[in-house]
């Protein structure tokens, strides 16, 4: 397993929207090790692959307290989704930076795991908010897209200045 770069805001490629996968060869199954360590790493509770530069409809989450309870989506859909709420998020491609951002609080998704198997499954609070937030790095949006004009300035401002720093 390898600790892969993550995308930092402004990077283009996290615009990028996914591919679907065709079929889960042993390359998918190494990127999503990949990707889990790389989570792990960082402190993430998700990933998209859009986030480390691959372009494939992949997504990890932890959300546990004990980080060791990894789901992997596999071109994810989503099949349902109820109770709009607003909570606070974060995200590896935007270090430091949190805001509110309104989304489905219950969702009901489709997918393939690791080893391919199509499964569904619903899921709420945090998971809920996670894996909308990780399928929306997929199709290239951000969670800044979801921001007053203001609030989004107020972040880009943030991120060229970290971006700046880190040159």
């Amino acid at each position: 397993m390898t600790i892969r770069k993550v995308l930092i805001f402004p990077d283009a490629r996290l615009r990028t929207k996914a591919k679907p996968v065709d079929g889960v060869t042993d390359g998918i199954k190494l990127l999503v090790n990949d990707m889990l360590e790389t989570m792990y790493e960082h402190n993430g509770v998700g990933l998209a692959a859009t986030q480390i530069d691959e372009h494939v409809r992949v997504i990890t989450i932890d959300v546990s307290e004990t980080r060791d309870q990894p789901l992997v989506l596999i071109n994810p859909e989503l099949i349902e989704e109820h109770n709009k709420k607003e909570e606070s998020e974060g995200c590896l491609s935007f270090p430091g930076v949190y805001a509110k951002v309104t989304r489905a609080g219950k969702v009901k998704v489709k997918a393939l795991d690791r080893e391919g198997k199509s499964f569904e499954m619903e899921a709420e609070e945090l998971l809920a908010v996670c894996i909308q937030h990780e399928m929306d790095h997929l199709v290239g949006k951000l969670f800044v897209d979801y921001l007053s004009a203001l609030k989004r300035s107020r972040v880009l401002k943030k991120m060229e200045k970290l971006h700046k720093l880190n040159m």
